[in-house]
């Protein structure tokens, strides 16, 4: 007998169901980390966040773990060093049978330099011999936002794997957190910046090659997001862990004519963890910028 249609498997909690999936987040304790922590927190998932600031995490747990299914959970670590990586997954291999979400989305900025120069001289002395334009600087920036990535992904590769073999139907799932910085032409005057970015990018193709060669069964993509109000972009957050930028600044520099919202990138945040048939690929989220900004 013909099994009955059904449309079932369409409604959205079926689509992006994370109920009961083990995540963890780096630097979950402000910006698109803490926006990604209450999108899946909110829809079932326990949410680890990790970062070096432990009253920035605990104030995060306290905040936004109220009449929520999901569960947030402070662990404080410092993903630029090996050892505290591998700290962080023997604390959570005590508590987890296994990971199924791993968002590695901690990073930093870069010293911004003057590139409006017609002379040679001018632009030499404002790319390298300005104090700002060192190479302790370039190194810092990759081994936060590049390394790390590295580290951290390969470091839960067990429990991850292991989320994928529990968990019917799922493949575990790594997403970098990158930039449209790493895709536009410009360097948007913080060179190692932007350069870590695409770097972050090539990197998640990489990882998502070689995981895959080795018949894991992991996914990994990357976002790469527009403007986000984030400590980065305004310099600060308020006593929410949120931070605020004026929609003005963007009305001519993107097309959507404002920063990007936090439910703009929780949705994007659901749609990567949740479609088992992504793998491999830059999600970009930016209202529009790099229509204008132009590709490489």
């Amino acid at each position: 007998m013909e099994a009955k249609s059904s449309n079932e498997h369409f409604k959205l909690e079926n689509l992006f169901n994370v109920k009961g999936k083990v995540a963890l987040i780096t630097g979950g304790g402000s910006g698109i980390g803490l926006m990604a922590t209450q999108a899946l927190a909110k829809n079932g998932a326990k949410v680890y966040i990790t970062g070096r600031t432990k009253d920035k995490l605990d104030r995060v747990a306290n905040l936004y773990s109220q009449n929520i299914p999901g569960q947030i959970i402070p662990i404080p670590a410092d993903i630029t060093k090996k050892d505290s990586i591998a700290q962080l997954v023997d604390e959570i291999s005590k508590r987890e049978k296994y990971l199924s979400i791993l968002i590695n989305n901690a990073g930093i900025s870069s010293s911004t330099q003057s590139t409006e120069h017609q002379d040679a001289g001018e632009l030499r002395n404002a790319l390298f011999d300005d104090p700002s334009a060192n190479m302790d600087e370039w190194e810092s920036v990759y081994r936060t936002n590049v390394v790390q990535c590295f580290f951290t992904t390969t470091a839960f590769l067990p429990l991850l794997q292991r989320g994928s073999e529990v968990e019917k139907g799922w493949s575990s799932t790594v997403i970098n957190i990158s930039s449209i910085s790493g895709i536009v032409k410009v360097a948007q005057h913080h060179f190692a910046y932007n350069a870590s970015k695409a770097a972050t990018i090539h990197l998640t193709k990489m990882l998502a090659h070689e995981i895959a060669s080795s018949n894991l069964r992991i996914r990994v993509n990357n976002i790469a997001p527009g403007v986000f109000p984030s400590e980065m972009t305004a310099g600060e957050s308020d006593e929410k862990q949120k931070s605020k930028i004026a929609k003005e600044k963007y009305e001519e520099k993107v097309p959507a004519r404002r920063p990007g919202k936090d439910e703009d990138m929780a949705s994007t945040v659901l749609f990567a963890v949740a479609n088992q048939y992504l793998n491999a690929q830059t999600v970009v989220v930016d209202g529009g910028y790099i229509l204008a900004a132009g590709t490489v």
